[in-house]
């Protein structure tokens, strides 16, 4: 499995959000590129990078930056955030990002995503759906999580059949940075319906079980944010128990 540390960026600096609130930031670094060198060091092979002003705003406003922390630091980089045409996509690729999320179009345009999954290839992109409970539905979130989508997250996925995406990272944000766990059920249910589809867990971990528990029901990756920086482990530790 591989471990994803998290860096959020507003603003330049590095923040995490609770369940993707703009206005429950917490600030931990005004240096991401130390941060990210940080990460590299401590043995990441990959690191995700998010433009929450982007997100927020629904167009790319940091990407020059993500582009010179992937020419900085030696690690892969997956990253999104306010991406909405084949050109954001174009301009993270070229300036050095390894593969691009690609979030609230995944779910209002399949036929536009369709095409650049066709154009990049699906290993350069990753669908990103960010879903809240609703009785027992799962509904993807919006524009930063500030609207809810008309269908919920199976009819969404069932818009990219068997062969057409690869990579998928799915949030639940009643769990994100809330340290909570990871959604366990949810992972193992999408795993089942979806296991053509490399699955990412990100939302809630908060000790190194959840890692593995993710693992266990079939995800083949994980995003770690606020307990990293909040040291409820060590990146170490994390790919360590990601390796085992």
């Amino acid at each position: 499995m591989i471990i994803y540390p998290a860096i959020d960026l507003r603003g330049g600096v590095c923040v995490r959000l609770m369940h993707g609130r703009f206005d429950a930031e917490t600030r931990y670094d005004d240096d991401p590129a130390a941060r990210l060198a940080a990460f590299r060091a401590a043995g990441a092979d990959w690191a995700h990078i998010v433009d929450l002003d982007g997100a927020e705003a629904g167009r790319a406003l940091q990407h020059g930056l993500i582009g010179e922390l992937a020419a900085a630091i030696d690690v892969r980089i997956q990253s999104g955030g306010g991406v909405r045409s084949a050109d954001d996509i174009q301009r993270l690729l070229e300036a050095g990002v390894s593969r691009v999320v690609v979030g609230s179009m995944a779910v209002t345009d399949p036929p536009a995503v369709t095409g650049w999954l066709t154009r990049f290839g699906p290993d350069r992109i990753t669908l990103a759906l960010d879903v809240r409970a609703d009785g027992d539905r799962y509904i993807p979130a919006l524009k930063g999580w500030a609207e809810a989508a008309d269908i919920d997250l199976w009819a969404a996925l069932d818009r990219y059949p068997a062969g057409t995406a690869r990579h998928l990272l799915v949030t639940d944000v009643g769990r994100d940075g809330a340290l909570t766990g990871p959604n366990l059920d949810l992972l193992a249910e999408i795993h089942q319906r979806r296991p053509d589809l490399w699955l990412q867990a990100s939302g809630g971990v908060a000790d190194l079980s959840d890692l593995t528990g993710a693992r266990s029901v079939g995800a083949s990756g994980a995003i770690v944010g606020r307990a990293l920086y909040e040291g409820r482990f060590t990146l170490e530790q994390a790919l360590e128990s990601a390796r085992s």
